[in-house]
């Protein structure tokens, strides 16, 4: 399957990138939203390392182009340590509903495990910010209630459909049950927002996504299996810095700096990963 952008130069490929992102056409937040997710991003909850992400993720601009409301049931999956969860938090609490369907309490991996202990921190210090959260367990293919089925207006994942290829997680084995069990949780009409690193070339990209990245032409053939459509895409994410041939993959780059204080001044020049931002719908009909 073709990649929907190219980062060719040419006029006629710059017309259908044009063509892409503005496809739909995405409605203004609303000035409520709009004011609360600025004020969870100003909000002192937040670390100021987490807010300096905030350059290179975009959420206010990322939340807007997927269609976030204050009144929406949302679920966010595999939040991790949170960062996205401490601006949904806050601005879903008093109108709308937030789910963290995050990893299992028994996981075995590391990085779950740090990441669940993290999450639970900050929930646990910051109570009047997640005081209304209601956190689930999702691992495919055990645990995956992660909401009531039909109940939720978006899904969002971040940075997460790579693991689901990788050799750890059974090279893809449990992709096509992940993406239905979030079909099924949302309501006709739900959106579902993926944003990932992303890999150029479908032809060439490593199947067990082993370096991080994945391509979007893979990403959007695991959604409409499931039955959603596509319904926008976005290169607000894009880093046409992020050469995507690191030593250590993607955790090479911030903020992971998976290579330690080795070439460190470079891979901060080249800053966060190049992201692809999907929007999907569940068909109403």
């Amino acid at each position: 399957m073709p990649r929907f952008f190219s980062r060719l130069t040419s006029a006629c490929t710059l017309l259908l990138a044009c063509a892409a992102v503005s496809l739909p056409a995405t409605a203004e937040m609303d000035s409520d939203t709009r004011s609360l997710v600025e004020a969870a991003m100003a909000g002192e909850h937040r670390s100021a390392a987490n807010r300096a992400r905030d350059e290179f993720r975009k959420p206010l601009e990322t939340l807007e182009f997927l269609g976030l409301d204050a009144g929406m049931t949302v679920v966010e999956i595999w939040p991790g340590g949170g960062w996205y969860s401490e601006i949904l938090a806050p601005v879903l609490r008093e109108k709308g509903r937030f789910y963290a369907a995050q990893y299992d309490l028994n996981g075995p991996f590391g990085y779950q495990r740090r990441g669940l202990g993290a999450f639970l921190t900050k929930a646990g210090t910051a109570p009047d910010i997640y005081r209304d959260m209601v956190i689930t367990e999702f691992e495919v293919p055990y645990k995956i209630d992660i909401a009531p089925r039909g109940s939720v207006d978006m899904i969002l994942t971040f940075r997460n459909v790579h693991n689901l290829v990788m050799e750890y997680n059974g090279g893809g084995r449990w992709a096509d049950l992940t993406f239905q069990v979030m079909f099924d949780t949302l309501k006709p009409g739900g959106i579902l927002g993926v944003v990932d690193h992303e890999w150029d070339d479908v032809e060439n990209e490593d199947p067990l996504s082993a370096n991080g990245y994945i391509s979007r032409a893979r990403t959007i053939a695991f959604a409409e299996k499931a039955g959603f459509e596509l319904a926008g895409e976005s290169e607000i994410l894009h880093n046409p810095r992020d050469t995507k041939d690191h030593p250590a993959g993607v955790w090479t780059l911030p903020p992971s700096y998976a290579k330690g204080d080795e070439d460190r001044a470079k891979y901060e020049a080249i800053g966060e990963s190049d992201r692809f931002l999907l929007k999907f719908v569940k068909p109403a009909g």
